[in-house]
């Protein structure tokens, strides 16, 4: 099970605080809590079966929204996710954003979206996703949670840019500027974190357009917010695209200490990426004539028999020696470790 969908079940079995004031003297309803507890028992072993049972929990409730149909609704939502069944899912989807106005507090309602928002963020399909997000900011616009509306929107954002569609992603950083600005247009730095998470949405569609001007500009901007405390990946992210924009200018002992920042914060966050900046630092090593031995820090050394590495590691080596045969037999053998990596082929074709 992955960590997403474990963080999606452990919330299920949290108590948000089924609320009711003391004055109303309002209890829980039984038949309501039972049936949702039957479904959810149903769900592993039939999860048709359990799709019908939690429909019965909306029926019981006879259009009064209330808890339990939130809860079941989001439990429709993930069976129909795993069964694949798009379509229906995000028929319950627009059915359970009708709760977060009411039935629901707007804690819970929070982090229930974003737990779902994750969760249904891990699927391949851009056109699902698209339709996902779009349909979550348009029931944002009345909830006016404007934190949930920049989570969204970001998601949204990278999702254009895995789909190198500039245009529409633009207009996406245009409104999240906008939403961390001060009155006089100038950037909120008290909103640092949100502006680290813009930077980076905005950098990496820079350094894809290499755009090296505007950059470089965003790039400084990005290193002289002090008011943020960000994720490691956010910080890998702007790294990464430093040393590749470093590398690109030439400048290749400061390429080598932002692939090394790179490294380190991918590390520090469990990204794959990691392997990738290992890669493009043996690289920066290499241009830089550098007799250091890139493994022999602390962090990156147990990296340094990964096979993607190795290759990396041997080529840099024979084109050191000068032995060319060496060199293009280390290319043809591990042409997909190294060649396939539109950066690499950049600075070694």
């Amino acid at each position: 099970m992955s960590d997403v969908e474990d963080d999606f079940m452990c919330e299920e079995e949290e108590d948000y605080g089924l609320e009711y004031s003391e004055d109303s003297n309002s209890e829980p309803d039984v038949d309501l809590e039972n049936q949702y507890y039957n479904s959810k028992a149903l769900k592993e072993d039939d999860p048709n079966a359990a799709l019908a049972s939690f429909q019965k929990v909306l029926d019981l409730e006879g259009g009064e929204k209330g808890e339990w149909g939130f809860k079941a609704l989001k439990q429709m939502i993930k069976i129909n996710f795993k069964l694949g069944n798009y379509k229906e899912m995000m028929v319950r989807y627009k059915q359970l954003l009708t709760y977060i106005k009411s039935a629901v507090t707007r804690n819970h309602s929070e982090k229930s979206i974003n737990s779902i928002l994750d969760y249904i963020s891990t699927s391949k399909n851009m056109e699902l996703l698209q339709d996902f997000y779009e349909t979550t900011l348009d029931a944002l616009k009345d909830a006016k949670n404007d934190r949930l509306w920049f989570k969204t929107n970001t998601k949204l954002g990278k999702l254009y840019f895995d789909r190198s569609d500039f245009n529409k992603l633009a207009k996406i950083l245009k409104q999240l500027h906008q939403s961390c600005q001060t009155d006089d247009g100038e950037d909120d730095l008290k909103k640092g974190t949100q502006l680290l998470e813009i930077y980076a949405l905005e950098i990496q569609m820079y350094t894809a357009q290499k755009n090296n001007k505007k950059l470089k500009t965003l790039y400084e901007q990005s290193l002289h917010i002090k008011s943020a405390i960000p994720h490691p990946l956010i910080m890998g992210v702007i790294r990464e695209c430093g040393g590749k924009m470093h590398l690109r200018e030439g400048e290749f002992e400061k390429a080598h200490t932002d692939f090394f920042e790179a490294f380190k914060n991918y590390d520090e966050s469990g990204s794959p990426r990691r392997t990738t900046c290992l890669k493009y630092l043996v690289l920066a090593n290499m241009l830089m004539k550098s007799g250091i031995n890139p493994f022999d820090s602390q962090e990156a050394k147990p990296y340094k028999n990964d096979p993607e590495i190795l290759a990396m590691t041997n080529l840099v080596s024979s084109y050191q020696n000068n032995d060319i045969n060496e060199f293009e037999t280390i290319l043809k053998q591990n042409r997909k470790n190294i060649m396939d990596d539109p950066f690499i082929r950049e600075h070694i074709e």
